[in-house]
């Protein structure tokens, strides 16, 4: 088979990103667990339940994909998104128990997709680039995957919360003099159904991809995937830019992303109308569109250091102009350097990582170290943000829960100008070695 035979691989992995990962029903997930029956307590197990699943089959799925084929790892995946959005959809209501556990499935499958198409979709696609000797337009490719991704979010982050709307999908189906009648029942599975048509969506697109061929020229690969994964976490190690291209990543990345999941906290705060939340958030992924024409100029013209220091820069102006909590629409203003610095982190760690993998047969199980790395940031960050509002929360003594968030954000940009500082002594260190 020629090589140009590979070419649709990348159109197809731009296609498989945004079905799999653009999901109709994050803007009501929350009120979708609760109105569906379950309690808090059961949407927080269930929520750990996910993360549990995601780092621990992220490596071993990045090796099994380097090992039995990138194709076929992505394949699955998609296999396992549309099990996971079957039984999302279709669960009965009525018995809490057995409804538990049928989401507590959906949340294994759902943290298994994402951890089986982690790093296994990425490495399809650049090997696609090598195998037709244009590794070069990598940036291109990512330029293109982010634009359509953030198209695809702004989409459903508008359009899922309306179809969650019992009153406006009623009043929409007498504009258009449809005779479909929709029910709260019926509103509240929508998100889903279309989530569930966008599965089906990527396994037809992960089916007609093509497995590249992968370098040889390093010798024979491992006997079994544990052997790569070692042989992958052992080659990380003793590769100062990878190593530190992982660590800055995960420095920037968790900060950033705890930011983010205290979005509407920050909204509420500001003082923003609760009816905006959706609209702002929408708005603010459309950054996303605008990033990767920047980065990917960064990448032609200035130094792997040089554009994280510009991430930096970023990060620390967003988190300290949060740290004010000044009202709205001054207090939005932080919140663009901050989206702007995680897009920016995605497509430099990227690019910088896959240029530096010479040995293209482990390049999936190292994007799956880097996923793993950034997971285990962001939880550990979770955990010291929880601990830091109970500590302020009992210092406080009569402060509300909104008074104690606004207060730990002045923590925040302080904590990443410590992580900057020691993220330097370590890369100086590796660097003499």
């Amino acid at each position: 088979m020629p090589d140009t035979a590979y070419r649709r691989n990348v159109p197809l992995f731009i296609a498989f990103r945004v079905f799999f990962n653009a999901r109709w029903y994050y803007p009501v997930l929350a009120i979708l667990f609760l109105d569906l029956g379950l309690t808090v307590g059961q949407y927080a197990m269930l929520n750990v339940a996910w993360a549990a699943a995601i780092v621990g089959l992220e490596v071993p799925s990045g090796a099994l994909a380097d090992y039995l084929g990138r194709r076929r790892m992505v394949v699955f995946a998609a296999m396992l998104m549309v099990i996971e959005m079957l039984v999302f959809a279709f669960a009965p209501r009525g018995n809490p128990s057995l409804l538990f556990i049928l989401f507590f499935i959906n949340r294994i499958f759902s943290g298994a997709a994402e951890a089986s198409a982690s790093g296994a979709d990425e490495a399809l696609a650049y090997d696609s680039l090598a195998a037709d000797g244009r590794e070069k337009e990598w940036p291109q490719v990512l330029d293109r995957v982010m634009r359509w991704q953030s198209v695809a979010f702004f989409l459903t982050m508008m359009a899922g919360a309306a179809l969650y709307d019992e009153g406006f999908m009623r009043r929409l189906m007498e504009a258009t003099g449809l005779p479909w009648e929709i029910t709260k029942e019926t509103a509240m599975r929508l998100p889903i159904l279309f989530t569930l048509g966008n599965a089906v969506l990527a396994l037809g697109v992960a089916f007609s991809m093509r497995e590249p061929p992968v370098s040889k020229e390093h010798g024979d690969a491992p006997a079994n995937p544990w052997k790569a994964t070692l042989a992958a976490g052992r080659w990380i190690w003793i590769t100062p830019a990878a190593f530190a291209i992982i660590l800055a990543g995960l420095c920037f990345d968790s900060i950033v992303r705890l930011f983010l999941t205290f979005e509407a906290g920050y909204f509420r705060v500001i003082g923003l109308p609760t009816a905006s939340f959706g609209i702002i958030a929408a708005v603010l992924s459309l950054l996303g569109f605008v990033v990767p024409l920047i980065a990917k100029r960064m990448v032609e013209k200035r130094t792997m250091w040089g554009n994280f220091s510009a991430v930096a820069v970023m990060v620390f102006t967003g988190l300290l102009g949060a740290a004010f909590v000044l009202p709205w629409p001054f207090g939005l203003l932080w919140l663009v350097p901050l989206g702007m610095a995680m897009s920016f982190i995605q497509f430099f760690v990227s690019h910088y990582l896959n240029g530096l993998v010479t040995d293209s047969r482990r390049r999936a199980t190292i994007l799956s170290f880097r996923g793993l790395a950034f997971n285990l940031a962001y939880g550990a960050v979770g955990l010291l943000f929880a601990g830091l509002t109970k500590g302020i929360g009992k210092a406080s003594g009569t402060a509300s829960p909104d008074e104690v968030f606004a207060r730990s954000l002045g923590w925040l940009p302080w904590y990443f100008l410590a992580t900057l500082i020691l993220l330097a002594i370590v890369v100086r260190s590796r660097k003499t070695a």
